[in-house]
């Protein structure tokens, strides 16, 4: 059979639940969900290696939700590195599951993530849930308290696995993994498959079936990048000229200092404009993203807490106000754009201490990002500098002009 022509009742998935995906318009499986499907419907652990953006969250959704219209015996537990993250696929089940019934009950499912009340959460694990989303901070405290045992549950998964370490959640991560019972199933879903992801595949997973749909690290085709070479004080208005009020912009600062004075600047210039960082209470996050997705707000100045597994249709450009330090996150950030083999922009903001970060991100992308002036705006050229005599620039305070 022609790849092509693949259904998800081809790959095992029962009437009911391909009717349902095919209601909310989704008609057939992505490559990550073609490969992972069969496996995860076998009972087999599962690492799955794929760039954001293709369909990751019902390649563990849908086997899950599978076995419970089987009537097996399920628990499952989905860990996710951000609350937003969390958020989306639970309103992703949610979706799914609305008026399914099993056994004359409809499916339950609970999200346990910071910002949140903690008695409500307590509540809602009382129900005895057949599907517990969570962050690991949260769902390690909940632990802590009695409230959840570890042990109820033989499905699980972990949900941008790579990120989640990238935050500091191993500690958390492995606390998790050494209190769930030892006979389950255990699922990896990331975008990169550094060392870390390896050896908790090694301590915690019994033979996995490693797929990969795309080698890692590729930013989508449909990009348009730019770079832009500024002194550091014409950042300021450098931004203020590529964010068109009109388009559908998400743009990314390094710290959360710097979003949240960014997102105050351009709100005072009159841009409709919201912040998402960790600093800010969960309901102003939410509101943020909701504003955002919906296309009432079109520009968002967030950390990289929107830099992985968010799915928000159509934005139009990725600007980064600061360039990452991390090849990878340059990746992930501008994957927000492009997606679904649409079009898109990613232009990136450097300064002269910024040279290494643009060679890392080059040699990931395997080809030089195009540099970009802005009219009205003086840009540097780049010079070949050592790193010593970069490091000895630096300390002086002086600045050097690249070529």
């Amino acid at each position: 059979m022609d790849s092509k022509e693949i259904s998800f009742s081809d790959l095992g998935l029962s009437q009911a639940l391909a009717t349902r995906l095919s209601r909310q318009k989704i008609k057939s499986p992505t490559p990550i969900q073609k490969k992972s499907l069969p496996i995860a419907l076998e009972g087999k652990d599962l690492i799955g290696i794929a760039q954001t953006g293709t369909g990751k969250t019902l390649a563990f959704v849908l086997p899950l939700l599978e076995k419970l219209v089987s009537e097996q015996e399920i628990k499952a537990l989905i860990l996710s590195p951000t609350r937003e993250i969390a958020q989306q696929t639970f309103e992703v089940i949610q979706k799914l599951t609305r008026n399914l019934e099993l056994k004359g009950e409809d499916v339950h499912a609970s999200l346990i993530i910071g910002g949140k009340s903690l008695s409500a959460q307590i509540r809602q694990l009382q129900k005895n849930p057949q599907i517990v989303i969570a962050t690991p901070g949260r769902l390690v405290d909940h632990m802590e308290r009695k409230n959840i045992d570890a042990k109820i549950f033989n499905y699980v998964v972990l949900d941008e696995a790579d990120h989640m370490l990238d935050l500091g959640f191993l500690p958390q991560v492995r606390t998790i993994m050494r209190s769930l019972p030892a006979e389950r199933q255990t699922l990896m879903l990331s975008a990169t498959f550094p060392h870390e992801i390896e050896s908790l595949a090694k301590h915690y997973q019994k033979n996995p079936v490693q797929i990969r749909v795309k080698p890692p690290g590729t930013a989508a085709e449909g990009i348009e990048h730019a770079l832009y070479l500024l002194d550091p004080e014409n950042k300021r208005p450098a931004i203020l000229k590529l964010i068109d009020p009109e388009e559908s912009t998400l743009v990314f600062t390094r710290t959360k200092l710097d979003a949240e004075w960014l997102y105050r600047l351009l709100l005072n210039k009159g841009y409709e404009v919201h912040a998402l960082h960790a600093d800010r209470k969960q309901m102003q996050r939410n509101a943020a993203l909701e504003s955002f997705k919906k296309g009432k707000t079109k520009t968002l100045v967030a950390t990289d807490i929107m830099a992985r597994g968010i799915d928000v249709v159509g934005i139009a450009h990725v600007i980064n106000f600061d360039i990452p330090h991390n090849a990878d996150d340059y990746i992930h950030r501008v994957g927000r754009t492009a997606r679904a083999k649409a079009k898109g922009r990613a232009s990136t903001l450097a300064t002269w201490m910024d040279k290494s970060h643009i060679e890392a991100i080059e040699a990931k992308l395997g080809s030089p990002l195009p540099r970009q002036e802005i009219a009205g705006i003086p840009a540097f050229k780049e010079v070949k500098v050592s790193p010593s005599s970069l490091g000895k620039i630096g300390r002086r305070g002086k600045r050097v002009r690249m070529r």
